[in-house]
């Protein structure tokens, strides 16, 4: 009987085991990314010119082609360009080296005015600048195309970045200035150095112009993160990159201003500001654009006419990347999805994590 009783015990045993471990080791499934392909548009399509008022309109440039499409794959606008061309969300103009009168036009295609200063027009979002003749100086226009301020300058010019509130430039002689973009009044000025010949190849400035982010130099090429404290410039974190490359190159904040992208030779540099940490992750390819979506950082690479289009999670973690041939290509986000382009041709890409 004794012995029946402890069998009995060692069944209860085993069964409450079993059903403890399968408690514990039952965990739900980890959600993954999904990518959908929903729709190819060709840009040859005959534009939609009767879209509703207020249809979020996507600018891209295409080979010698510019315009705008919407988040269903309507092409709103297509314009043929021979020599030169700048496009963002809000503007877009048509021009020539030789051009004195530059015209420029809104997203409807609507003539929005004249700039008063013959140049290189330049837009982000419905920010408005002309790169001045001599490449040092460069104007400050409102939505007319009057000059609001002028920073001249006898350096060239070799970087550029441009927020709502603040714009840096970067020059040949290895100095950054940041601008008040009302009033064009120059908050900051410093030089990084570090290297033994300075020069600023790629350049951002944090939306709240606390921080700014660098690569410059040859022979110790270096990328130089720096607080502006009290109008004081404060390096807090650099890096000597294994690379002295001599020409322009990516920088960029995130839209949360957490972590800087920056690439150089063979590499993508991650700096996550609230971690004090950088990641690398090794690229074959020259980045050439960097767009987000909320929990997703997609970067743009080109070698000859092979693209890569790499995608990043926010924890610094590269998830995959993609390839595809092409003569011109871009990528734009929106509303948690992707849009690439490729020579004739845009398609979306609906992104999901189940």
């Amino acid at each position: 009987m004794k012995t029946k009783k402890h069998t009995h015990i060692y069944i209860f045993l085993v069964f409450l085991f079993i059903i403890i471990y399968i408690i514990l080791a039952v965990k739900p499934l980890g959600k993954e990314y999904h990518f959908t392909p929903e729709w190819r548009k060709n840009i040859t399509t005959p534009a939609n010119n009767t879209i509703s008022s207020g249809t979020r309109q996507i600018e891209f440039k295409l080979g010698q082609s510019i315009g705008y499409f919407t988040e269903d794959g309507q092409i709103t606008s297509l314009i043929s360009f021979p020599s030169k061309a700048s496009i963002s969300s809000d503007y877009y103009a048509i021009y020539t080296t030789e051009d004195s009168n530059i015209a420029f036009y809104n997203k409807n295609n609507n003539e929005q005015g004249n700039f008063e200063v013959s140049g290189f027009p330049y837009f982000e979002q419905d920010r408005i600048f002309v790169f001045l003749p001599g490449g040092s100086s460069f104007s400050k226009c409102d939505s007319q195309g009057k000059v609001i301020w002028v920073n001249e300058n006898t350096v060239p010019l070799t970087a550029f970045s441009s927020k709502e509130k603040y714009t840096t430039a970067g020059y040949a002689d290895g100095a950054i200035r940041i601008f008040d973009n009302n009033t064009g009044f120059e908050t900051l000025s410093f030089v990084p150095g570090g290297s033994d010949y300075n020069v600023i190849l790629g350049l951002d400035v944090s939306s709240d112009g606390m921080y700014t982010a660098s690569v410059s130099g040859h022979n110790k090429q270096r990328f130089v993160l720096t607080k502006n404290d009290n109008k004081q410039p404060k390096i807090i974190y650099h890096n000597y990159l294994d690379s002295d490359m001599n020409k322009q190159t990516v920088v960029k904040f995130c839209n949360d201003d957490k972590r800087i992208l920056y690439y150089y030779d063979g590499n993508l540099g991650i700096y996550n500001i609230e971690k004090q940490k950088e990641t690398n992750i090794k690229i074959d390819k020259t980045v050439i654009a960097i767009e987000e979506t909320d929990s997703l950082i997609f970067v743009l690479g080109k070698k000859n006419k092979e693209y890569t289009v790499y995608i990043i999670e926010k924890t610094d973690t590269l998830e995959g990347s993609f390839s595809f041939e092409a003569d011109t290509a871009f990528i734009k986000t929106c509303n948690n999805n992707l849009y690439v382009g490729q020579d004739t041709s845009i398609s979306k890409v609906r992104i999901s994590k189940e």
